[in-house]
């Protein structure tokens, strides 16, 4: 499709809202171009006392890396926007308003005023318990229910294409070429993860994916969604507290201690199959991959040094000969080697 719209131009976005009837014919409105995303041109519009978000996903990503990705992914969003909302308590997600598939657009409502980028809070202030254990609730309460209807969610996400573009070539194929001593346990994990459909799967659950607002956490993001392995949720999310123990000194206990507050609220939430056979070690590995694909990948933490991902990486490459075999021990395993 040649592009006819650009949402990042204000004339040619009010024009289309308004053609669409999400706007009022007159009256003053406000656009503000939102920052933070590779994948998306990303703009909140304001009318009176109503916000949108308008997302338009981009065929080139913005990393350094050449990283392409077929535009359509916004549409799996909306559809994983729709769903989520009966799936996740309420208020977990914005509420869908509109797409266009042509320009490949997603309009959703904003999330009201005053809020924050949860990854942005972290940095500044390390982890508050209460949005810790929100976010290990959100996700178990996401797999449980979604494993209930397992059969309709099935046949609707089935399809992985995205998950496949957006994060295992660029995630974990991508750190396997880099690193090839973590090439053998990384392909047995995308062979592993390729055969296991068992919940809806968020694809890229993470701080900077959630706003907070009156104290309640808010998931967004949601192009990579798809039926799968639900212990790539977690070794993606697990990441993000590992990434800041290493970046963070002052506030690496903080941290780690979040790890397991995380897990148990989880477990708690998603019920006796957190504890099933398999899934704990398989959620350990999933966080060594993401760990070294978070340094060697192509989207790497921007919050990390050249001498901080150095010690990232050698952590994943001292612990995936023989990983710990739970959460709680890849912590301890973690911290011993930040320490020392």
């Amino acid at each position: 499709m040649t592009e006819t719209l650009n949402i990042e131009r204000t004339a040619d976005l009010v024009a289309w809202l308004r053609g669409r009837g999400r706007l009022a014919a007159n009256g003053p409105v406000e656009c503000a171009v939102l920052a933070g995303g590779v994948s998306n041109r990303t703009v909140r519009v304001t009318q009176a006392d109503r916000s949108l978000v308008v997302k338009q996903a981009l065929a080139r990503l913005r990393v350094k890396d050449d990283w392409f990705a077929d535009p359509r992914r916004v549409h799996r969003e909306a559809l994983g926007l729709r769903r989520l909302a009966e799936l996740t308590p309420p208020g977990s997600v914005p509420r869908f308003v509109d797409e266009d598939h042509e320009h490949h657009l997603l309009v959703m409502e904003a999330v009201p005023e005053p809020h924050e980028n949860w990854k942005v809070r972290l940095l500044r202030e390390g982890p508050d318990p209460d949005h810790v254990r929100q976010f290990g609730r959100l996700l178990g309460t996401l797999h449980a229910r979604s494993r209930a209807e397992a059969g309709e969610l099935r046949e609707v996400f089935g399809d992985r294409s995205f998950f496949e573009s957006l994060r295992l070539e660029p995630y974990y194929r991508r750190a396997a070429e880099r690193q090839p001593r973590a090439r053998g346990f990384i392909d047995e994990l995308i062979a592993e993860t390729r055969g296991i459909q068992e919940t809806l799967v968020h694809g890229d659950y993470s701080p900077k994916n959630v706003l907070v607002h009156d104290g309640r956490l808010v998931l967004l993001d949601h192009e990579v969604i798809h039926f799968g392995d639900p212990t790539f949720d977690l070794g993606f999310s697990l990441t993000h507290f590992f990434g800041k123990a290493l970046h963070r000194p002052a506030q690496r206990e903080r941290f780690l201690e979040a790890v397991g507050v995380y897990w148990e609220e989880y477990s708690a939430a998603a019920g006796s199959p957190a504890k099933a056979d398999g899934l704990e070690a398989r959620a350990v590995r999933h966080t060594l991959a993401c760990l070294l694909a978070r340094v060697d990948g192509r989207s790497p933490l921007e919050y990390l040094d050249e001498t901080e991902r150095a010690v990232q990486r050698q952590v994943v490459l001292d612990l995936i000969p023989c990983p710990p075999p739970d959460i709680p021990g890849l912590a301890r395993a973690v911290g011993e080697r930040l320490a020392g």
